[in-house]
């Protein structure tokens, strides 16, 4: 186990594509998954009777369950001299009544032997984000368990891109510089969060010294990165002061007061990255000497994020389309890329910026489609399948388009 990499979260994971006969009920209620000898590696030799488990569904952006629940791990065999057939039997549980055949199962154990089963669609950004984080082919055989010792053969150190997955699995990323984080949040600790702009210009003055006019994708990226642990540190001691102090209401237990404050915590988190983007893009552009106008209203009542040169030039319809751009801002896109379509209706295509990493090919397929072209940081583009890389465009391609349409 290596800190700062997958090692620091899991040891060993799995991965097989589900057949009729593990999940359809109309096929078999088994509740076994077959060609399971493999996960030995993961499980040991032994028989494990009830080895919690939690059993993950990540099938979109609201469409995301976990179940704690137990399998157990067998050999049907063990009695046989010379064979052995293992198998590993789950109880029926949400998760799995979800899952369908040429889904994507993923059996994964911690360094403190919590086993997960996460399941993920057939084709979605789950999926593709999964099999580039545990470094698997991406053609997975439905027979039989594909096993990855995570230290020896797929220890990849914890980029943002790799954090943003294990975030998304409901991991907490350990930061081992929290004495430097806390020196900066400590007027905070009172105050509570700044106004998102002054945490954004925080985190630039100390995240580190790359030059946003020589390598503006590699700045970027650092100056998110750095914000995100910053914010996380700062969450992190201020709401464990919140619920140090409890949740009383006279002598009752106040659940409205405590759902309210949770509720309160995971809209910050939601709005504030988005907005933390905007601002760090705005940033990038105003060093460049790009003019544009941010957040203000085309059509509709439609607001693209940024319009280049300025909203001035585009409600000019005497002003050449050509000379015109719009980048619209998403930290993640999932279905929500397409409100961009609506937006800036005087140009056919529309530019999207997101940190997300390794997108379906059906969603990048479809962006081609309606003529969105997206937009990301260099680094991030490995996530993405050769087949897609091609067609992605990263900051500085992006930032020399507008100026030389601005010439």
């Amino acid at each position: 186990m290596r800190q700062g990499f997958l090692s620091q979260y899991f040891k060993g994971v799995a991965v097989k594509r589900l057949r009729a006969v593990e999940v359809d009920p109309h096929s078999s209620n088994q509740h076994e998954l077959n060609g399971a000898s493999t996960l030995k590696n993961l499980l040991g030799e032994a028989r494990i009777n009830d080895k919690p488990a939690r059993f993950m569904w990540l099938g979109g952006e609201d469409m995301i369950r976990s179940v704690d629940s137990a399998v157990t791990w067998y050999d049907a065999r063990e009695q046989h001299p010379t064979r052995s057939e293992y198998r590993l039997y789950f109880r029926r549980n949400e998760v799995m009544d979800l899952a369908q055949a040429d889904d994507l199962l993923i059996a994964a154990i911690t360094p403190d032997d919590q086993l997960y089963m996460i399941v993920v669609p057939s084709g979605s950004t789950y999926e593709s984000q999964l099999i580039w984080l545990f470094d698997f082919p991406e053609e997975v055989r439905p027979a039989a368990f594909t096993f990855n010792d995570v230290e020896r053969e797929s220890d990849r150190e914890l980029t943002f891109a790799a954090r943003f997955i294990l975030e998304e699995l409901g991991i907490e990323i350990h930061e081992p510089e929290e004495s430097l984080f806390d020196s900066i949040l400590e007027p905070y600790l009172l105050t509570g969060f700044p106004r998102t702009a002054e945490f954004s210009r925080i985190a630039r003055e100390h995240a580190g010294s790359s030059s946003v006019l020589e390598a503006p994708d590699e700045t970027l990226l650092g100056w998110i990165e750095f914000e995100e642990r910053l914010f996380r540190r700062l969450e992190r001691q201020l709401v464990s002061k919140r619920l140090e102090q409890g949740f009383m209401s006279g002598n009752d237990v106040d659940v409205d007061g405590f759902i309210s404050f949770s509720l309160s915590v995971q809209n910050r988190r939601k709005s504030r990255v988005g907005l933390a983007l905007e601002n760090h893009l705005q940033e990038v552009f105003t060093i460049h000497g790009v003019d544009f106008s941010r957040g203000k209203v085309t059509e509709n009542k439609a607001k693209p994020d940024f319009i280049f040169p300025n909203i001035e030039r585009y409600r000019d319809d005497r002003f050449p389309v050509e000379h015109l751009t719009m980048l619209g801002s998403k930290s993640t896109c999932k279905d929500r890329w397409r409100q961009v379509l609506s937006e800036a209706k005087r140009l056919e295509t529309k530019h999207l910026f997101t940190l997300e990493p390794g997108i379906s090919e059906n969603q990048t397929t479809e962006m081609q489609a309606n003529k969105v072209q997206l937009v990301l940081p260099q680094k991030i583009h490995a996530t993405y399948k050769a087949e897609q890389q091609g067609w992605l465009m990263n900051l500085e391609e992006f930032l020399n388009t507008v100026k030389k349409r601005a010439q």
